[in-house]
């Protein structure tokens, strides 16, 4: 064999080793959750910031039947379109998770046996919780009602099937930092809190780069409806030009300041803002009103 050839040869596998290596799941430490004792009153109030029932009710859940968790909702991408899976604490849904597992799933996006999860489950932004509200969710979510219903698969083609490339995805696009690095009050500080960590706004008020991954430098100046209809709308102060209790009374009633109302997913989010303590919508809207 030609040296070349070989020499090629030796440069690919060290690569493709190397490749291996960067992209592999790195969970949280293995004593993050240690000592915490879940809440389940306040885990419901997570519950509800972090807008879980949103994604993983039945579509056509009401009232009571939010919560339970079946999973189905399907998110349309330009990758593919995923589905929600069943969070029920059930057999088919994450009913023998510990605390630590869900932790790992949302601040790491790794799943209990090791794989990368997709970031249909927005953990870029869920990697900013605190570990005592992820013990707290878990409490809540332990008494809410079993589902028997099957998680349903994604359906993406190659190569975004291929979850082993999350791993490199996420060392572009899993950022530690605040984007609002100056909290200047606690209200604001609360507010970024919702916001960046447990609401998530930003999936989807906040354009997407070339990876798909969110472009903090345009943060909630609109984007794209990832389904290709339509585009959703700007939220910071350049563009919404609503007042801070504009904004509070929207997220509580779902009514604008032009007597217009929420539509499309946003009424679900609304659903569960409405939920929240009114300190914590007037959190929210101080913190939008805050955005440079």
């Amino acid at each position: 064999m030609p040296r070349i050839v070989t020499i090629i040869i030796a440069v690919a596998v060290v690569g493709a080793a190397a490749g291996w290596m960067v992209s592999a799941p790195k969970p949280v430490p293995d004593d993050v959750m240690a000592g915490l004792t879940g809440d389940p009153a306040r885990g419901e109030q997570v519950f509800w910031a972090a807008g879980c029932a949103s994604c993983h009710a039945a579509p056509d859940a009401k009232d009571d039947a939010k919560l339970v968790l079946s999973g189905g909702y399907r998110m349309e991408s330009p990758f593919g379109t995923f589905v929600a899976p069943n969070i029920s604490p059930g057999p088919e849904g994450i009913g023998d998770w510990t605390a630590q597992d869900l932790a790992n799933a949302l601040l790491a996006g790794v799943s209990p046996d090791g794989r990368h999860l997709y970031p249909s489950l927005p953990y870029t932004t869920y990697m900013h919780m605190q570990p005592q509200d992820v013990a707290d969710l878990k409490s809540y979510m332990d008494t809410l009602p079993a589902s028997d219903t099957a998680s349903l698969p994604h359906e993406l083609g190659f190569p975004f099937n291929m979850r082993r490339g999350l791993g490199l995805w996420k060392r572009i696009n899993m950022n530690p930092d605040w984007v609002l690095t100056d909290a200047a009050t606690p209200e604001i500080e609360r507010g970024r809190y919702l916001v960046e960590a447990l609401g998530h706004c930003a999936e989807c008020h906040t354009p997407r780069d070339a990876t798909g991954g969110l472009d903090r430098g345009r943060w909630m100046q609109g984007a794209p409806n990832p389904s290709g209809k339509g585009k959703i709308p700007a939220i910071d102060p350049a563009n919404l030009k609503w007042s801070a209790g504009d904004i509070s009374y929207y997220l509580e009633t779902g009514f604008t300041p032009d007597y217009d109302s929420a539509g499309g997913q946003m009424t679900k989010v609304v659903a569960s803002m409405a939920r929240l303590q009114k300190s914590d919508r007037d959190a929210i809207a101080a913190y939008l009103k805050a955005l440079p």
